[in-house]
């Protein structure tokens, strides 16, 4: 869906930073959220560079940031994050094709009531809105979809009722892809595999399927668990060592950082990655749990990527061999 009044328009591209504009427009965003919510940014330096009208950069910071202002009305914090980023051909198996290669990304999260999951499918639909009649007008996510569709970009949300919602933006870095980057990526994960026992503990099947498929490929015997009940009772009943847990940090019943805290007291030792669509500082700290050590050692963002997933895993098991 690409909006015709946002295709049609004039456009100048630049080769820009989308840090340096994220920064730059700190004080016109701060007006549009208004005093009681705080803007916090968190900006990759450097930052590959991508090709984008300026002008579509700050409608869609605008846009985003409007929308994370109506979803805090009682105040709140809109974080602002970039980041370099390489999407493989997993990622482009699980997201409708979208090419692999180096990208730039842009993450705006709100900490607001979330979205809620029959709202999801149609929040980029143009004039759909579930405000108050007169108070928006429900193009202002089409139209960022529309932009982000524009430059050859690709968005993605995530969002659980009570813990915001977060709106990532992938777009293509301006240097493009090709052959010898992914080869040289393959390569990297050839590197980063391993022999050890992982639990992954993944509530959605086809994250957790995509997942343990990228893991034994990388040679890691993997034990799967739905929930973190079931992955209490694997932990119980496995007759050799699991050498680190991966948990999705939001599941219904226990969360990621519950699992975490029953597993850190009867094995303080063990390697536990979190991973989520939300940022680091939304999850848990270890005191909230009553647990006295941190809670994981890494933080995977989804969605995740093979060499994300590789280099994470790998880098917590060789931080406590």
């Amino acid at each position: 869906m690409d909006l015709a009044f946002a295709r049609d328009q004039k456009i100048s591209p630049r080769v820009l930073s989308l840090s340096t504009y994220a920064e730059r427009m700190k004080p016109m965003l701060t007006r549009i959220v208004g005093e009681d919510v705080e803007i916090e940014l968190d900006l990759a330096q450097p930052l590959g560079d991508v090709l984008i009208d300026p002008g579509h950069v700050e409608q869609i910071l605008l846009n985003l940031a409007a929308n994370a202002r109506d979803a805090m009305p009682r105040g709140g914090r809109l974080t602002i994050h970039t980041a370099n980023i390489f999407l493989d051909k997993e990622y482009e198996r699980l997201h409708n094709g979208v090419p692999p290669g180096r990208y730039v990304m842009l993450t705006v999260s709100d900490t607001g009531d979330g979205i809620p999951e029959a709202v999801k499918p149609h929040i980029f639909e143009p004039f759909f809105t579930t405000k108050a009649l007169h108070r928006g007008t429900g193009l202002g996510l089409a139209t960022v979809h529309g932009l982000v569709m524009q430059n050859r970009g690709h968005i993605w949300v995530y969002s659980e009722p009570g813990m915001g919602a977060t709106f990532k933006i992938y777009l293509p870095h301006v240097e493009g892809t090709s052959t010898d980057v992914e080869a040289t990526h393959d390569k990297e994960k050839d590197e980063l595999g391993g022999t050890e026992t992982i639990l992954l503990v993944e509530d959605d099947d086809g994250v957790r399927q995509s997942l343990r498929r990228a893991l034994q490929r990388g040679g890691y015997t993997v034990l799967e668990a739905r929930n973190a009940g079931e992955a209490l009772l694997i932990f119980e009943q496995h007759e050799t060592p699991i050498h680190a847990m991966i948990t999705d940090v939001i599941m219904p019943r226990m969360t990621g950082p519950e699992l975490a805290a029953r597993l850190r007291k009867v094995r303080p030792d063990l390697c536990i990655v979190f991973i989520s669509g939300y940022s680091e500082d939304r999850v848990p700290e270890a005191h909230a749990t009553g647990t006295p050590t941190p809670l994981h050692d890494a933080f995977i963002a989804k969605p995740v990527s093979v060499d994300a997933l590789l280099r994470g895993v790998r880098g917590v098991l060789d931080g406590k061999s």
